[in-house]
């Protein structure tokens, strides 16, 4: 656990959000939402915020995320999205970044089987 620096932690106004495409992408979960109830700040970084402060600043955002009960359907929606700033569902967007990359090359890999599955089969 990192100790909070001896500056007090700046707070961090938040970047507009994205319109989702569809209405139904917005879904209920973001009434749910525990960060709705908590200092935003906590989850978008302010500029030129110190590393030791960020990193301080996500462990207390992942906390918040930790007992959100919509946690899941955020961070989804971050990767669906993608949301390329703040911490969505427990994850920091370096953390999404690495997901969606593993997620793409396990795709890869499925179609690839499948692939070579149905040569096999019609080998076969």
């Amino acid at each position: 656990m990192l100790s909070l620096p001896h500056q007090p932690l700046q707070v961090a106004a938040v970047p507009p959000q994205r319109s989702p495409a569809r209405e139904d992408q917005a879904g209920p979960w973001h009434s749910e939402a525990v960060c709705r109830r908590d200092e935003a700040g906590l989850f978008f970084a302010p500029s030129k915020e110190p590393t030791a402060a960020r990193l301080a600043r996500e462990e207390a955002a992942k906390r918040v995320c930790a007992r959100c009960p919509v946690m899941v359907d955020c961070r989804e929606h971050a990767l669906l999205q993608p949301e390329p700033y703040g911490v969505w569902g427990g994850l920091t967007a370096a953390e999404r970044r690495v997901a969606l990359a593993r997620r793409r090359r396990r795709e890869v890999e499925l179609r690839n089987a499948a692939s070579a599955a149905g040569r096999i089969a019609a080998a076969g």
